[in-house]
Parts: C-alpha cells; sequence; structure tokens
C-alpha cells in the first residue's frame, strides 16, 4: 500500500477530512501511508487552495498514461570473448606503444590480431571510440602492410584482418623504406661533398640504412644456393689467394654452372658474405676483399700504416 497510487476513494476521503479540518499525520495514519505522500498530493491538486479529488483523480490519470514504462537495462557487451582477452588487447597495445606506434593504431592491431577479422563497427564497440580513429589507425596499419581489408560475407562492409603473410609484407616494405633512406642519404654525399660534416654524417646514415637493407632483404635465393655461396666464400678464404672458376669448381669438386650461380649470388646480394665482399675480375677469377663500408677511410689508413 504506502508504495502505491493513491485510489479514487482514498482521494475523496482525503478531500471530506480536510473539510473537516483533519491534519495531514492523521490523514495519513488512518489511510496507512506516508505522511509526505498526503502533502504532496493535496500541494500538486489544489487549485485556488482547494482539493478536488475529481480533479486529483483525473490529473493522476493523465499522468500515468504520459509515463513510459521503464525499459530493464541492457547489459552492455563490447565484443571481446572475455576479460583476459581484453586485458590482452590492452597490455600488448601499451608494448606496441612503447615502440613509437600510436596508441590508439596499437589498439586496433592488438584487436585484429586475436580475431579472425572484424569490421569498423566491431572495432567501434570493442574499444569504444570515434570512427574516424578507427579509420585513421587502419589506414596506419595499411601503410605498413600489416592490415587487408576483405569482403564482411554477411554484408556490405568490409572486414579488417592480420593474415598469415602480414610479416613478411610488413618485413619486405620496411627493406625497400630503408633501402631508399640509403639511396637519399648518397644523393646527398654528392650534394654536399663527402668531406663536409653533412656527407661524413649522411655517408654513416648510408652504410647503415644499406646493410640493414641488404641484411633484411629477401634474397629470393633457394636455401641450398645461399649455403653455396658461404662455402665459396670459406673457400676462398682457406685459399688465401684468388681462385679462378675453373680451379674453384675443381677444388669444391662442383660443375662450373653450381660455382658461377654461388658466386652470382654474392654479387647480387653481398650481405651474404659481409664483412667479406667476392670480387670477380674479367677472367672469372674470384678474390676476397673487405667490404669498404665497413671501414672508414680514417681507419684503412691507420691500417695501412
Amino acid at each position: 500500500m504506502p508504495g502505491e497510487r493513491l485510489t479514487r476513494e482514498e482521494r475523496l476521503r482525503i478531500e471530506a477530512w480536510l473539510a473537516e479540518g483533519l491534519g495531514y499525520a492523521e490523514m495519513a495514519r488512518r489511510l496507512g501511508r506516508p505522511t509526505s505522500t498526503i502533502s504532496r498530493e493535496v500541494a500538486r491538486n489544489s487549485v485556488a487552495g482547494v482539493y478536488a479529488a475529481g480533479n486529483a483523480q483525473e490529473t493522476a490519470g493523465r499522468r500515468a498514461r504520459r509515463r513510459k514504462p521503464a525499459r530493464p537495462a541492457e547489459p552492455v557487451h563490447d565484443g571481446f570473448p572475455s576479460a583476459s582477452a581484453r586485458g590482452f588487447v590492452d597490455e600488448f597495445a601499451g608494448l606496441l606503444a612503447a615502440t613509437g606506434l600510436p596508441r590508439m593504431t596499437a589498439r586496433v592491431f592488438a584487436c585484429l590480431l586475436i580475431s579472425d577479422g572484424l569490421t569498423s563497427a566491431d572495432l567501434v564497440r570493442r574499444l569504444r571510440v570515434s570512427p574516424a580513429s578507427v579509420s585513421k589507425s587502419v589506414g596506419h596499419l595499411e601503410s605498413m602492410a600489416l592490415v587487408l581489408r576483405r569482403p564482411d560475407p554477411g554484408g556490405r562492409r568490409e572486414r579488417y584482418a592480420v593474415d598469415d603473410g602480414a610479416w613478411l609484407r610488413a618485413w619486405q616494405a620496411d627493406t625497400a623504406a630503408h633501402g631508399r633512406i640509403a639511396s637519399a642519404a648518397r644523393r646527398g654525399i654528392e650534394l654536399f661533398g663527402p668531406g663536409t660534416p653533412a656527407g661524413a654524417r649522411l655517408g654513416e646514415m648510408s652504410r647503415f640504412f644499406g646493410r640493414l637493407s641488404e641484411q633484411m632483404g629477401d634474397s629470393g635465393l633457394a636455401e641450398a644456393v645461399g649455403y653455396d655461396a658461404l662455402t665459396v666464400v670459406a673457400a676462398l678464404v682457406q685459399a688465401a689467394r684468388p681462385l679462378g672458376l675453373d680451379a674453384l669448381s675443381a677444388a669444391l669438386g662442383w660443375p662450373r654452372d653450381r660455382t658461377r650461380a654461388a658466386a652470382e649470388a654474392l654479387r647480387r646480394r653481398p650481405a651474404i658474405a659481409d664483412p667479406l665482399v667476392v670480387r670477380v675480375t674479367g677472367d672469372q677469377t674470384y678474390c676476397l676483399a673487405v667490404r669498404a663500408d665497413r671501414l672508414s677511410s680514417a681507419q684503412r689508413e691507420a691500417l695501412e700504416k
């Protein structure tokens, strides 16, 4: 009773008791209602200081019709399979952000890493961020070749995913970028001169990124050819003298084509023999030398004295 709305009969009694001069507390005691309920009822429904039960009942009915039933609170689902998955994303994103990746991009990547593909709406729901933030982060990851777009089988939207080839693509993208930096630095040396402070800094930069590009690059060599190339280097070190193609092939017990293929691999990918380099003269004689970019001019001069 105390929590229910007043009935028409109760309002008629209140009207009569008010006319008799009964106090609010006594009315409340007789009706089994809180005193505050009676005082609010009279204050809300009195016109010019007069309480009318009929008007009060009609007004209460209108208010009840205007009220909409309260909808039960819906549980919030962020799309993560578990709390531990959400924790992993937060931790992993923090580690990636520490390497220089923007925080939001790191969170998007971590989400995609533990899924089989997500739409932009999925990412917005999981990370509770704006669609614009997701779009910018996905674009950044695409530029790094870490994310692919796929059609969503269930609709017109696209899904973003980290596939099995992501790491090789990212590796190759980094390698190409390092190679371009090395080439740009070499052009800078020509522009400012190798003897200038700028030229010296650019030279060091060119050597660093050049070696990095060579070492990271996908050589495209079969594993057997790579081993053959190292065997040629070992043979020349052991001989401690230049060797012609025939002499080298005979010493290794290989056909000429196999020896030539290994030497060609060394020419195309100097990083295989680093810090040495195999040089070939016009008469197909092979010899070893130290890579020029491994020692500065001052170091070479000091060693030649």
